[in-house]
């Protein structure tokens, strides 16, 4: 079936938006905290990364100082879309900050939470609630619907969480084990509150607008928000981020990545428990003045995903790898994506041959871009260079990475080291701090005078970053050392591979070897597995250096992920090395 773009506004006219760049340019040279930013399209990577300077002011709050200022500039502006594919709503940015500012009001009463946990689906309040903590200085925690009361409950014993808010289900899966937390409000119908929990929309209807506080005079160094990591390699950690952090630092995503104008539709996939939720469709989108579209489907459907990129104006748009390799599959050329003008592409690298196919069907090139939730973009391809697919680009204005040995020592241009940030002049806006309660964890990450990622890359000659792997995922083979990544990559290559994830496997010869986990795609699913391994093992050959093809193939039905979409590689590994 054809979908074709609804009556919106046209490709032309939404690309065509080059005096809004400037007045939102304008807008944010205002601001105490910000210099050399410019809007130039002609600009160089090299000027971009020189002349920008953003400084931590002493006061600053996301929701006055961005929010308010659009409000005031274009308040019946649209700042949220949110769909289940076939009903919309849409948020103006005067009625978002309105139910925000009463919301805090509410909470405030007699005074706001110190933190508070929020546990929701893809709903406007979970964006409205964003808003309402920055004004009255209430740090949110996001967290994925997916956490179990036994996660719920490791999170409130690690942090003095005075408040919760969550749907009715949600509600009914913790009850228990939150009893002690002061504010638990329930985003709901009022007859489906449960006893000893507050309804949100009670709390809202409660405030007269005449009472509204003043927004909190809130530091640039005042926490907001609070994440937890994913946990893939143990349980998880704390990183907060200040006011400025996000509400300064995520300037550069939103101007130079995803190249944000007051007149986009941005679509960030994630869920709102993840840290991407909040930079790329909250921060990002508000940041530039744009809209933030919200896909209410709590599953992944490539089919949905195409449509809905056919029939709403969705201008830019920013997945992690799983989405665009699944989406590659479809066939491309039964969808006409009229509005798009701009894809990104996070959490980890994408694929070569599903950017290329992705330009090819779409005319766009995939800028990709790498940060963590400890930190603000710090490496991508941005505005002004060139892209090289399948590299991370080059820093961010305001980080400074190196490749470092074990001794943190640079090494030559060209070989695998440790990708650390580099604080010798000074601490980038954007990157954390510390983990909370947790110094053994934080002495491990900054050592010397950085901060080491956690990741294996290298640098070419150009300056371009290339990422490995992560590093306890590179694999030592007869003195080889591979990096998942690659192998990957290749794999990919083949029709028949749709998705891999290659770890390290136990073998008594070479110490451990290559292993490749290989999902199939339709037509070869009925194919022999054992001439298709030995023919998949024949292309990584030939496609990349021999000594990395995998030795071990099995083939799955799916692999398993985070909820933001990253192969959990550890899972697999470990399943591997348990059959020692």
């Amino acid at each position: 079936m054809l979908f074709t773009t609804r009556a919106y506004l046209t490709h032309r006219q939404i690309i065509a938006t080059a005096s809004y760049h400037q007045k939102f340019i304008k807008l944010l040279l205002n601001y105490r905290y910000s210099s050399g930013v410019s809007s130039e399209s002609n600009q160089n990577y090299e000027d971009i990364y020189s002349k920008t300077n953003l400084v931590v002011p002493e006061y600053f709050n996301f929701a006055k100082d961005i929010i308010g200022k659009w409000v005031n500039k274009k308040g019946d502006a649209t700042a949220l879309w949110l769909t289940d594919g076939i009903n919309s709503e849409q948020v103006s940015y005067s009625s978002l900050y309105t139910e925000a500012q009463s919301l805090a009001t509410a909470l405030s009463n007699p005074t706001p939470p110190r933190c508070a946990m929020v546990i929701l689906p893809k709903v406007k309040e979970w964006w409205v609630i964003n808003v309402a903590g920055s004004w009255c200085n209430t740090i949110i925690s996001p967290g994925s619907i997916m956490l179990t009361s036994k996660d719920v409950k490791q999170r409130l014993e690690k942090y003095p969480f005075d408040c919760l808010i969550c749907s009715a289900e949600i509600a009914e899966r913790i009850n228990d084990v939150t009893i002690d937390v002061a504010y638990r409000i329930v985003v709901e119908d009022p007859k489906n509150v449960r006893n000893g929990w507050i309804n949100y929309h009670d709390l809202i209807s409660s405030v007269n607008q005449n009472d509204i506080i003043k927004c909190a005079s809130t530091k640039g160094n005042d926490v907001c928000q609070l994440f937890f990591t994913s946990g893939t390699t143990g349980l998880p950690k704390m990183v907060a981020h200040t006011q400025a952090d996000y509400g300064i630092g995520l300037t550069i995503s939103s101007q130079y990545w995803l190249d944000i104008t007051e007149k986009d539709v941005l679509w960030s996939i994630s869920d709102t428990g993840w840290v991407k939720a909040a930079w790329k469709g909250l921060y990002c989108p508000w940041l530039g003045g744009a809209t933030a579209f919200v896909h209410k489907n709590p599953c992944f459907d490539p089919l949905e995903v195409a449509r809905i990129l056919s029939e709403y104006p969705v201008s830019v748009f920013c997945a992690p790898p799983t989405v665009y390799r699944a989406l590659v599959q479809l066939d491309l050329t039964q969808f006409t994506f009229g509005a798009l003008r701009h894809c990104a592409g996070g959490g980890e690298p994408i694929n070569p041959e599903v950017i290329d196919t992705w330009e090819k069907h779409t005319g766009i090139t995939i800028k990709e871009g790498y940060g963590q939730t400890e930190s603000t973009l710090m490496c991508s391809n941005i505005r002004g260079m060139e892209s090289r697919p399948g590299s991370m680009g080059k820093p961010t204005p305001g980080y400074i990475l190196k490749i470092l040995d074990d001794k943190l020592k640079e090494v030559k241009i060209g070989k695998e080291g440790h990708l650390g940030v580099d604080l010798s002049q000074g601490h980038p806006i954007g990157l954390f701090r510390r983990y909370e309660y947790n110094p053994e964890q934080t002495a491990k990450v900054f050592q010397g005078n950085y901060y080491f990622t956690g990741d294996k890359a290298y640098k070419d000659e150009d300056g371009y970053f290339w990422f490995v792997g992560r590093a306890d995922d590179v694999i030592i083979s007869a003195g080889y050392r591979i990096g998942p990544f690659e192998v990957e990559s290749a794999l990919l290559e083949h029709p028949a591979v749709v998705e891999s994830a290659v770890v390290s496997s136990p073998d008594d010869i070479r110490g451990e070897v290559v292993k490749a986990f290989v999902v199939l795609s339709e037509e070869y699913m009925a194919a022999d597995k054992s001439s298709l391994k030995q023919e998949l093992q024949n292309h990584v050959k030939k496609t990349t250096a021999p000594y990395k093809y995998p030795r071990k193939i099995e083939f799955v039905s799916s692999l398993p992920k985070t909820i933001s979409g990253k192969i959990r590689r550890v899972e697999l590994r470990e399943m591997e090395w348990k059959k020692v």
